[in-house]
Order: C-alpha cells, then structure tokens, then sequence
C-alpha cells in the first residue's frame, strides 16, 4: 500500500514533464514555421529588388529627362536590400512603402511614353514584377498567420509559462502602416 502511494506523486511529476517537453517543443516548431514563412518573403522581395534595376535600365533608354524618378526608384530598392538583410521588419515594412510609392510615380510617368509601353522588355518585366507583387502578398500572408499561430501559443496559459522560460518572444506581423501603401502597385504600361 505505501507503494501506491508514491506511484500518484511520480506519475503526475512525469506526466508534467512530459507536458512541459511537449510544449517547449510545440513553442518550437511555432517559431520555426514563422522563421520558414519570413523566408518566404525574403525570397519574393529578392525577387522583386532583382527585377528592378532591369526595369529601370529598360526605361532609362525613354525616360531620358525623367532621372529624379528613376533615382528614387533605385534609392528606395536600396533602402529595403538595407533593411531587409539587417533584418529590422519594423523598417523594412516602412521602407517597402516607400518602394511602391517610388514604383507608381515611375509607372505613372511613363505612361506618357508610348514607345515604352509598348517595349517588349518592359511588357516582360511588368509581369514578372505582377507575379512577384502576387508572390509577395501570399507570403506576406502565410507569415502572418505563421505569426500570429506563434504568437497566440506563447500567450496562453500554461504554454506562457514554458514561452518565459525558454526565451520565447512575440515577433511583428508584417503590416502596411499607411493607407497610400494598401493601394495595389498599377503596373500597366
């Protein structure tokens, strides 16, 4: 009988162990599975910055007078290459507002060069970066649902108490901040 009596004790000590592994490891794959959807970001935005200065050698060829556009268009590529290999996701989301706002004023200034628009180059560079915008707002939407699926299980008790021990913290949603960068990037030429 006094056997039995520490069988219950040790039982639930295992059993709490036992939980206590689970969710770290639970908290673990959560962080992981957001790391893998910021990589998918990552992999679309180099995407994009890629194609960007092929876009603007393309127009440089028209747009001879339009030089401030095209240089702010490669200062803000710049900013975000910048950002997003020092890895600051506040700054970066800033940054990539500015991208696109530095995109539509290019988009729309040449709209008033027909032999632009109607350049097979362009029109091939316009589709990828469609593509890519496309790409990019998927996985700009996995992430946040990879996020917020992590953030979620670090906040709820008793997982919370695991997530403190083991260091665990919330990460950022990547979000637009101001309606001008919601607006969809026209890309038509």
């Amino acid at each position: 009988m006094e056997h039995l009596i520490w069988i219950i004790p040790v039982a639930i000590v295992v059993i709490l162990v036992l939980w206590a592994i689970g969710t770290f490891n639970g908290l673990v794959s959560k962080r992981n599975e957001t790391k893998n959807a910021w990589s998918q970001i990552d992999v679309q935005l180099k995407r994009r910055y890629d194609l960007i200065p092929n876009l603007v050698e393309t127009a440089k060829g028209y747009m001879k007078h339009e030089r401030e556009t095209l240089e702010a268009v490669i200062k803000a590529r710049q900013t975000c290459v910048d950002l997003k290999n020092a890895g600051n996701i506040g700054e970066l989301m800033k940054a990539e507002g500015a991208l696109a706002g530095s995109l539509k004023s290019l988009f729309a200034v040449a709209e008033g060069y027909p032999d632009l628009k109607a350049n097979q180059n362009m029109l091939a560079l316009q589709e990828e970066l469609t593509s890519t915008e496309n790409r990019i707002g998927f996985a700009r939407q996995a992430y946040n649902d990879a996020a917020m699926r992590f953030n979620t299980a670090i906040e709820q008790f008793p997982a919370s108490v695991i997530a403190g021990f083991g260091n665990f913290r919330q990460v950022e949603f990547f979000e637009v901040e101001s309606p001008e960068e919601r607006k969809v990037v026209k890309v038509s030429f």
